[in-house]
């Protein structure tokens, strides 16, 4: 068994999540959402994206979003851009982190962003080329990775053949994206073991959608794979117009839990995690979907207005005490 000792978790609500919402969240709101993720000690979180307001009018203001922001040394923004007019708008608005998005699903590929794979990759190429100069760091996306909704199965060598080319572009990172969330913990595991032959794992990282409840079962197989980065999104934000019954990112407060029963380290405490998580419900409307969430949400309801208990309070304060150290 090769688990890492600290796992590495880029939150993607902010962006990914957000993108998927029914209405659009307003930009003040959509900053103080960020900062209170930072405050929770997340080292990457996504900020939003740099696409078209006619395709994605959720992500509109990004770059007022990206200004305005608490920025936190500890912490990292990245910002999707679908080609060189985003990363132009990018670099504009002062980002040090971009993201990049292609398919292993031709079908998909076409009918998501309206291009082939071929040329997704050279978008790619374009968008890294005026990374370098900048010394802005790029991150790779790759969906459908166990799954496509138009071709069914995705084979593992098709995704490590996508991975080693944004690799050989020049992506610093290179996440393999379960888009509708249909994929099994053995499955997870043979595609990264298959990736991992064309790109180094210290490379890569896994993004899992919770639609068959399968998303947690994936990150335990991949970790002892030897996965050391996750991507997730606070209250389980996010979906999939493509996958009916789509449930969204795995939650992160869940993956906290989780790392934290397998003793492997994060820099997250998750009760300041568990407080954005309170704050996407109240000030944005958005229903938390985790399963901590809930949990902890009727333990508050059976101790009544008083919170919890002196015990449970030194309990949690103990735990924190021990994450942070």
């Amino acid at each position: 068994m090769t688990r890492p000792a600290t796992v590495t978790i880029v939150e993607v609500g902010p962006r990914d999540g957000l993108q998927n919402e029914g209405r659009i969240v307003p930009i003040e709101q959509r900053i103080a959402v960020i900062d209170a993720l930072s405050r929770s000690g997340l080292p990457i979180v996504e900020a939003g994206s740099f696409v078209s307001p006619r395709a994605i009018p959720q992500m509109a203001g990004t770059g007022e979003v990206l200004r305005g922001i608490s920025k936190t040394e500890a912490t990292r923004y990245p910002v999707l851009v679908p080609n060189a007019t985003g990363m132009r708008h990018a670099i504009d608005a002062g980002a040090r982190d971009v993201a990049v998005f292609v398919s292993a699903s031709e079908s998909f590929s076409r009918r998501n962003i309206n291009c082939s794979i071929a040329a997704s990759l050279d978008h790619v190429a374009e968008v890294v080329a005026l990374a370098g100069p900048q010394g802005i760091r790029v991150r790779g996306y790759i969906s459908c990775v166990l799954g496509c909704p138009y071709e069914g199965d995705v084979a593992a060598t098709t995704v490590a053949g996508i991975a080693g080319r944004l690799a050989s572009l020049g992506c610093d990172e290179i996440s393999l994206g379960d888009t509708i969330g249909i994929g099994t913990a053995q499955q997870a595991q043979d595609m990264v073991r298959a990736v991992v032959q064309t790109v180094p794992m210290a490379r890569l990282a896994v993004h899992f959608h919770d639609t068959c409840g399968q998303a947690l079962a994936n990150v335990l197989a991949c970790l002892e794979a030897g996965i050391a980065v996750i991507d997730s999104a606070a209250g389980g934000l996010g979906g999939c117009p493509y996958a009916n019954g789509a449930s969204g990112n795995l939650a992160t407060e869940d993956l906290l839990y989780m790392l934290d029963g397998l003793g492997i380290a994060s820099s997250v405490d998750i009760e300041a995690l568990l407080d954005a998580v309170e704050l996407i419900e109240t000030s944005l409307g958005i229903a938390a979907r985790s399963k901590l969430f809930a949990a902890r949400r009727r333990q508050s309801a059976r101790l009544g207005s008083g919170g919890m208990t002196r015990q449970q309070q030194g309990v949690a304060e103990a735990g924190r005490h021990a994450r942070m150290n």
